[in-house]
């Protein structure tokens, strides 16, 4: 799943002043989406910064706060490695040789595994809080969610290194195309049993929401747990697709058209660059004329309760512990 070969593939094309203008035209456009997506990059990074700050260092942690803290993380780490590729893409226009610059497109790999886990991990938890709550509170564990995020980080990192050392990424050494094959097999399945799992419980919690026979009040985490998922699945997801499109697939060229593999790789960069914006704007809906902090904002965003005046009532989510720097 080496994704720089589809990128530099078509951003590398020398171009001379006898090239057809169709192909200048191309190499325009591709480079506008690579500012394109630098720009959103940029925002993006700088709005999950905040939400990490928030979150890791003026909080206290639940359940719900920590997958977001490593959603975040994910995240950041994914338009990290996006924005060094974009600068590196754009010099390469000027002539300019860079050297090993697919470590950085290869690299995103991992949290993008790693937020896409992390997200089907939320969605799975309050589906079970919402369809067996008894059971769910009686038997989850108090760190679960502790847990639960670095098997996701293990995982990813596992299934990342086992695909950079049978594509010759790491060593040439260890290539072997039939193990690489055998290993692509095992990410796709995962991502694919991800997607499943995201998109079946979160539909299962909508449906108990709106159509229940005891209907559940709509609270601010719900919504921002639904919005955050239908991103996902409008810009996020076809990152993957195209990655496994790309490499199940010998017709390179058809998936080239218009760009493809660009377009996607710009519609990621929305997708993390979302979350902090539906996370302030869910916790800022309908308090425009009060002066509240980003702190409180947040906190608004990840609140399981009706607002006030409202005769809901919360799950009740355990606080984990909190560094002492943090206290």
């Amino acid at each position: 799943m080496n994704l720089n070969n589809s990128f530099q593939d078509t951003a590398h094309e020398p171009t001379n002043e006898t090239d057809h203008p169709d192909d200048d035209e191309s190499c325009s456009s591709l480079l506008a989406l690579h500012f394109l997506a630098l720009i959103i990059a940029l925002i993006g990074l700088a709005g999950n910064a905040v939400v990490l700050w928030l979150l890791g260092f003026r909080m206290h942690w639940n359940p719900i706060s920590f997958y977001i803290l490593n959603l975040a993380v994910a995240d950041f780490l994914f338009l990290c490695c996006h924005i060094i590729h974009s600068l590196l893409e754009v010099i390469s226009f000027y002539e300019l040789s860079i050297e090993n610059a697919d470590i950085l497109s290869n690299g995103s790999i991992l949290p993008y595994i790693a937020g896409l886990s992390t997200l089907s991990a939320i969605s799975t938890e309050r589906c079970l809080a919402i369809l067996w709550p008894i059971w769910y509170h009686c038997h989850r564990p108090i760190n679960m969610s502790v847990i639960v995020c670095v098997l996701i980080w293990a995982l990813s990192l596992l299934m990342t290194i086992l695909d950079w050392c049978y594509s010759g990424f790491l060593s040439h050494k260890f290539s072997n195309f039939n193990a690489w094959k055998k290993a692509d097999i095992v990410i796709v399945a995962f991502l694919i049993f991800l997607f499943v799992v995201l998109s079946g419980s979160s539909l299962a919690l909508l449906v108990r929401i709106l159509c229940g026979s005891r209907k559940i009040p709509m609270t601010r985490l719900y919504v921002t747990i639904s919005l955050t998922v239908l991103v996902f699945v409008v810009c996020g997801l076809p990152l993957g697709l195209h990655w496994f499109l790309l490499y199940w697939f010998e017709d390179h060229w058809i998936i080239s058209l218009c760009h493809i593999d660009q377009v996607t790789f710009v519609l990621s960069t929305v997708n993390c660059c979302a979350n902090p914006v539906i996370y302030f704007f869910v916790g800022s809906f309908r308090q425009w004329k009060q002066n509240r902090n980003l702190q409180v904002v947040l906190q608004r965003a990840l609140q399981d309760t009706l607002e006030e005046g409202g005769h809901g009532d919360s799950l009740p989510w355990e606080t984990l512990p909190v560094p002492e720097s943090r206290k």
